[in-house]
């Protein structure tokens, strides 16, 4: 039986990414393209920038996937593109590439939800991670608590009610002058400092509500920039960051039910004291804990052909008039959050 070959594009920020993925986890290729010092001189992603840029490079880097894979367009049984959600001019620029791409070599379209691609990576790099899990999904855009029942099937626990994790890092690193992007800044500061130089806030900490919220602590870094040294705010930052995760992944595990697994996904994912901390999270509840490897937390196209792979298995395809869409929230039903706004 020959193996499903998947065809991944991921636009939706900052990365330019193709992959080609079968329906064994094998990665046969993955050209990526970041844009960190087209953006760094703005301390933050310009949206016409990342889709210009998005327009000059998808069309080599998936000719050049195709070819590190040793296999053409016929080859491959469906296109997974992002369609959402993310910056509107970049995720048109990959879904209407993968439209193309499509229609002519006669392809089914899957049309990916970004955030399911972060959902499901896990399972592309464990196979032995089995539905249901809890997953913490921590991005640059996005902060939720999420149960992941099967492909398609999510249901949000919680959400943030304004600044999501990663934006909080950006902005963190932004007024400490530590540079773009600020996550992987943050965290190579905050290795030299100390995390209790600085008494920060932990909004929500021990709250009935089970809602994340980092704006106030991110107010809170300005106000103290100027009274600390950087290292040590940027490790007291940190600090009440893995607090805040670990209050409210706590409280979600005694609401969610029985769960295969803790898992953590999304480009905060790679910061070390944050796996560190789930993974003892995990152990004291006895539950396998599981996050990607490194480069998969970030925005890739491997996860997207994943995920692409996982909604084509399941019979879920895309006609070509799929919209592109700059919010497309897991779980549509799930009830609204006051000041969530486009996190939800």
């Amino acid at each position: 039986m020959t193996l499903m070959l998947i065809l991944g594009l991921e636009s939706s920020c900052d990365e330019t990414a193709a992959a080609l993925v079968t329906g064994d986890r094998q990665v046969l290729a993955h050209r990526l393209l970041g844009q960190e010092a087209a953006h760094a001189p703005y301390g933050g992603v310009v949206p016409e920038i990342a889709a210009r840029a998005h327009v000059e490079a998808l069309e080599p880097l998936v000719a050049a996937a195709l070819s590190d894979a040793g296999v053409t367009l016929n080859d491959v049984d469906a296109v997974a593109a992002t369609a959402g959600p993310g910056l509107i001019g970049g995720v048109m620029v990959g879904l209407v590439t993968g439209k193309a791409l499509a229609h002519a070599a006669g392809k089914p379209l899957v049309a990916v939800n970004h955030l399911e691609g972060h959902a499901l990576s896990p399972r592309l790099s464990d196979p032995d991670l089995d539905f249901p899990y809890l997953l913490l999904l921590v991005s640059g855009g996005h902060c939720q608590l999420l149960l992941v029942e099967g492909v398609a099937r999510y249901r949000r626990l919680a959400t943030t009610i304004d600044d999501a994790a990663g934006e909080a890092f950006d902005k963190t690193a932004k007024i400490l002058g530590l540079g773009f992007p600020g996550g992987p800044a943050v965290e190579r500061a905050a290795r030299e400092g100390d995390p209790r130089a600085v008494p920060l806030p932990r909004p929500l900490l021990r709250s009935p509500e089970p809602h994340f919220s980092f704006a106030g602590l991110k107010a809170a870094v300005a106000r103290a920039a100027n009274d600390h040294a950087a290292v040590d705010l940027a490790a007291s930052f940190q600090a009440a960051v893995v607090d805040c995760l670990l209050d409210r992944t706590r409280r979600a595990l005694d609401r969610a039910g029985p769960v295969t697994a803790l898992v953590v996904a999304g480009g905060v994912a790679a910061n070390g004291a944050i796996r560190a901390a789930l993974q003892a999270l995990a152990a004291e509840h006895d539950l396998r804990f599981v996050a990607p490897p490194l480069w998969l937390c970030t925005d890739n196209a491997a996860m997207i052909a994943w995920a692409g792979a996982e909604r084509f298995a399941a019979g879920l395809t895309d006609p070509l008039d799929v919209p592109a869409r700059p919010r497309w929230p897991l779980d549509p039903h799930a009830e609204a959050v006051r000041g969530a706004g486009v996190k939800a």
